[in-house]
Order: C-alpha cells, then structure tokens, then sequence
C-alpha cells in the first residue's frame, strides 16, 4: 500500500483507495426486477369537484369601497377555514375527475366559481372548510376582506379585533404597510353603519387591541381602542426582537385567553389577525392555540407568505453596512405539512433553495382552518430572499394543486396514520435518515446527524498542501455521503410496488421525486470526488492576487475521466473495462438520471415536485472550480457580531 501510494502523484491516489468501495457500488448492476408494462389506474372518475372547493385568487383594489357585500361563513371562496363539525364535506381528491397515471388530463372550459349569493351565505364562524388559502395582491387587498369578515361578526355582536404581529426585522416594512392601510377598516365600518341598520348598536362596535411577539407578548395600547390614530401609534412601538425566538403559537394562545371572558360571556366576539413571514419556532404549542381559539370561538386570520416546499427554512440576505460583508440568515418557514416529505438534503449539504409550496406554512394553515380564518398568502416579491428570482411570476397550476393539498391533521394523528403505512413509514425513514439539520421540532425526536451529509464545496485553501489535505477530508466524508445514498436507493426501490396502492397523489410524488433525487445525488457525488482528485493533480494557479481560496460550484460540465484519471481508479481497484466502456456506462446512467426526473416533470405537472425537479436538472451533475478574495479587510467576523436575529 505504501509503495503504490508513493508512486502516484499528490492526492489522486489517496482520495480513489477511499472511494473505491463506493465506486463499485455505483457500477454494480442494480439486481431491480424488472416490472411488467402494466397500466395502473390509480383514480377513477366519480363525481365533478363541488364548486364551493373551488379557490380563486382574490385581486382587490386597495381603496375604500363605497358599497358593501357582505361575506359569511368564516372564508371566502374556500380559503382557509375550518371546524370540527364542517357544514360542507372537503374534496375527496382521490375521486376526482383526474387520471394520473396516464398522461390524458380533463379540458375544463369557463369552469364556474361559486355566486356571490352561495359565497354569502351565513353559516358562521368555523363552518365552512377550506385549505389553500385566498392569494391576494397585497395588504391593501386582505384588509379589505378582513373588513368584511368584521362587519359580518358585527352584525351580530360588539366586536374586539387583536392586532398580533411578528418582531422580526424582516417585518418592518410590512408593519408600516398596515399602518398606513389601518384608515380603510373604519372608514368601510362607517359606510356600513350606515347601509345596515343592524349595525347601529351605539359606541364601540368595533375595539382593537394591537401586540407583538418575539421570545415574549407586549401589548402596546393601555386598553382596547376605537381612535385609529392611537391604533397607528400603538404600531408604531412595535419593537425589532432581538432574540430570533418566534413563540407565535404561546402567544396567540395568551393573547386569547386575555380577552376570551368577555367572548365567552357573549358581551363581545373577538378575532385574531397575525401579520407574519415565519411560522414560528413553537410549533409543539400550535394545538394549545387551536384550543384557546375554539374555546373562545375566535378566528384567527393570518397575513404571511407560502411556505418553503417541503422544508423548514428559507434564508434572508443581509449586507453589513460597515463592511460590505453580505450574510445568509436563516428563517424559518415551513413546511407546509405536519413534517417534511421530502429530503432535506441536497446531495452535499443542507438545501439552500427557495422552492414555494403552494400552500402557507402547516402551524398558520392549521390555525387558520381549525377556526374559520383566513391564510392569506402575500404576493413573494422580497428583494432579499436568498435564491429568489423577482421577476417569477410562477403561480402552480390550479386543478393540479387541487389534488396535491397537504394533509393539515394534529401532529399524532398523522404521525399514526403514516406510521400505518409502510410505503409512507419507508420514505419517511429516508428523510430523517438524509437529514443533515436535526430539527426536533420537524422530526418529532432528537435526530443525531450523520457528519457524511454535511459536504464543504467552498472556503478550500488555496495553496497546494492545505488544499489537498482539506479534499481529502472531504473525500471521506463524500464516501459515507455515498453510502447513505445507496442505502435510501435500495429502500425506495424495495417499496415500488407499493407506489401504486397509495392512494394520495401527494406521498406518490415525494417518492417519485425522492427516489429521482437519490440517484442524481449518486452521480453528482461521483463527479464532486472527480473534481476534487483533478484539482489536486492539476493545481492550477490563480490568476487573481487577491485571491485566498478555490470553491466548486455547481453546474460544470461533468469530467470524464482521462486516461491518467482512469489509471487512478483502475490501479486502485482493478477495473476490468476499457476507459471508453467505464466512461459510456457513467453517461449511460447519468441520461437515466435525467429520464426519471423528467418523469416527474410529466406525472406531476404544475407542481412544486416538477419543479424542484427541474431545478435538478438545471443543476446538472459537474462542478466548476474557480477561485475567490473571501474576507480581504479581515473584518467579517467582526460583521458578523452585527448579523440581526430575523
């Protein structure tokens, strides 16, 4: 061993003799049998989608109306609203007109949405059930809906309306937003006091409480008010948290249980309003808040933004004024579901995309429908989302969404009946197993994370030495991290035939992209150790005198391996194929990569799944190295002790 390591130059060798076990594996001819051309019909076509299931986007102007229709019911046109005792039953999705497994999709033309008249129906608070939540333009649009909602509760009781909004940073320009948008609830109210004799039941029909969170809850008015300017102000004293703590679901929980006697006496209904872009760090209190607000029958209406696709995070970029120095702060924003049902990983480290779910995060979605509120999901446009694109205009296909709507039980009922399900326990396992964050919150348990998961692709050292010692570092991390992935491949590959007994379209997606993912990740590890070994024999020199490191960044064209390269491996683990025949094998493989997820591009059109599988594919397998000046004036770490908590 020590004379062979000798005789071959830097760390070529070094990084081969780590890999060649995982190699191998990757080149073995996987023993799959092979499934017979059978065509499954996994829906059959039953009864049409009942129209009060159907969402539409609410595009309102933002100016005060000057007539008034009253909406009832808690929700308008199936946005988020809920009870324990639904007076309309949801969409069975299985039984929808769709078949899914063939490529053939219903043309519905002009498709009717529900009347005015069947919107308007009173039915109260909580009575109506929806799920996606109603996609507005902007504030100015929900407050009007929200105005509606108000005088409907009005009609039958004085009213208390609490104000709850987030602390973070990321919030401020939001907050002055309302501020500004506050004047068009009470002139709306004056225009219906007016229309409405039902309305004229004396003074303070209508008080407002206005408070905040972060780690605690501060109210910032004395008591109730009826003076908007008061209201205005009290917005204006709403404090930047320092902490990073969101402890959203405790405090609409206290915030409730402060004002709930008089709702519970019958003097005054209350609703909640909580303004945020994060879900919150307390999601184990979330059912706590949803029995506080049954309990007071308050509503509970939220102004926030869609969830991160099957992931908790999404980051926030931030510039250091002094320096110049740009960092990624993490917030939390998702998933969309009771846990993630997808990998979190992205085949080097943690995910760092911005993929929209479509939906609003699981806490504020659940809360929202347990009551009979509202999710209204803001317009995406933040400048400072990292990873976001400003000019994405991207709305999921309506009917295909429809089908894929996330399953918003309490967190035991759907860990249960997950667990009752081995095609779905299995993925699961996946996940968690992938899982390079340790999330207790996301995972119901303290996960212990596998340190193969967690790859470096920038930040090497730039001189010959330290670089080939840091690679192969790497190396072997990138040996486990290839490991694992073999591993979740052969356990998603175990559980196919199972795919076509599950009846949701969402968990067949999961799997379908999951398992897309896996072998691409497979590939794409392959070609990080390719890169890595080619660096350490080339070295080149950087053509920048500033520059103090060399990165590898995604989206090069992949290496084929030259005769040198070749001789490496075949050397270290006696590879009995021609360059050429090991080379057409990795090109082979790596088309079937691209064929299974243009296959979910097609079985699950409009999706979030196509399009994080898209985004795969656009990242393609190779990397680019290049060389970067990281932190020249030396002052970043002194920037970063000026890096707020969002």
């Amino acid at each position: 061993m020590k004379s062979l390591r000798y005789n071959v130059s830097s760390i070529g060798l070094s990084v081969i003799l780590n890999v060649g076990v995982l190699l191998a594996l990757l080149f073995i001819q996987r023993a799959v049998a092979q499934q017979s051309l059978e065509l499954v019909l996994e829906s059959i076509f039953t009864e049409e989608p009942p129209q009060e299931e159907i969402t539409r986007d609410l595009q309102l102007d933002t100016a005060p109306a000057e007539t008034l229709n009253v909406i009832a019911g808690g929700t308008p046109s199936t946005s988020v609203g809920a009870s324990a005792q639904p007076a309309a039953a949801p969409v069975n999705v299985q039984k929808a007109a769709v078949m899914k497994e063939v490529n053939i999709r219903p043309v519905l033309a002009d498709a009717a949405l529900p009347s005015d008249a069947m919107i308007g129906e009173e039915l109260g608070e909580g009575e109506i059930v929806g799920d996606v939540g109603a996609a507005v333009e902007g504030y100015g649009a929900a407050m009007g809906i929200i105005t509606q909602e108000i005088i409907r509760m009005m009609r039958e009781s004085k009213v208390t309306v609490i104000w709850l909004f987030d602390e973070s940073g990321s919030l401020e320009d939001d907050r002055k937003e309302i501020r500004e948008n506050y004047h068009r609830v009470y002139e709306e109210l004056g225009l219906a006091a007016k229309q409405d004799k039902d309305l004229r039941k004396g003074s303070e029909l209508l008080l407002t409480v206005v408070a905040s969170y972060g780690k605690d809850l501060h109210e910032h008015l004395p008591q109730p008010s009826a003076d908007v300017e008061k209201i205005k102000a009290a917005i204006d004293r709403i404090p930047t948290d320092t902490t990073g703590q969101e402890n959203m679901s405790q405090s609409i929980a206290k915030i409730i249980q402060k004002y709930k006697r008089t709702a519970i006496n019958g003097k005054r209904k209350i609703a909640v309003i909580v303004v945020s872009d994060e879900s919150g760090d307390d999601g184990a209190y979330v059912e706590q808040a949803v029995a506080e607000a049954r309990a007071a029958k308050s509503p509970i209406y939220f102004l926030g933004r869609e969830s991160t696709f099957g992931f908790p995070y999404a980051h926030q970029r931030w510039v250091d004024d002094e320096t110049k120095e740009e960092f990624w702060i993490r917030i939390r924003r998702g998933p969309e579901t009771p846990y993630p049902e997808c990998l979190q990983w992205n085949g080097l480290h943690s995910r760092w995309d911005v993929t929209n779910s479509g939906f609003g995060p699981y806490e504020q979605v659940r809360l929202a429908r347990e009551t009979g509120g509202i999710f209204f999901v803001l317009p995406g446009e933040e400048a400072t989302l990292v990873g976001a694109d400003s000019n994405d205009r991207r709305k999921y296909d309506f009917l295909s969404m429809r089908e894929y709507q996330p399953d918003l039980e309490s967190r035991p009922a759907y860990m249960q009946e997950r667990s009752n399900s081995e095609f779905r326990n299995t993925l699961w396992q996946v996940i968690v197993r992938l899982n390079p964050n340790g999330d207790e919150l996301l995972f119901g348990e303290k996960v212990e994370v596998d340190p193969g998961l967690t790859l470096q692709n920038e930040h090497f050292p730039l001189l010959p030495e330290p670089f080939r010692q840091a690679a192969l570092g790497q190396a072997e991390k990138a040996v486990r991290s290839m490991l694992l992935t073999q591993e979740a491949i052969g356990l998603l590959e175990r559980i196919k035939p199972l795919r076509a007994k599950e009846a949701s379209p969402r968990w067949r997606a999961g799997y379908d992209l999951a398992l897309a993912q896996l072998y691409m990740f497979r590939l794409r590890l392959y070609q990080y150790l390719l890169a890595l070994d080619q660096h350490a024999n080339a070295m080149p020199k950087p053509t920048n005198p500033k520059s103090n490191e060399w990165n590898f960044w995604w989206g090069g064209q992949p290496i084929v391996p030259d005769e040198a390269q070749f001789e490496r491996m075949k050397v270290a683990f006696g590879l009995k194929q021609t360059r050429e025949e090991y080379n057409e094998f990795v090109k082979t493989e790596e088309a079937a990569a691209i064929e299974r997820l243009k296959a979910v591009i097609t079985d699950h059109p409009g999706t979030p799944w196509a399009r994080r599988a898209q985004g795969e594919i656009d990242g393609g397998f190779g990397f680019r190295s290049g060389e970067r000046a990281w932190d020249v004036s030396g002052r970043r770490a002194e920037a970063a002790k000026r890096v707020p908590n969002l």
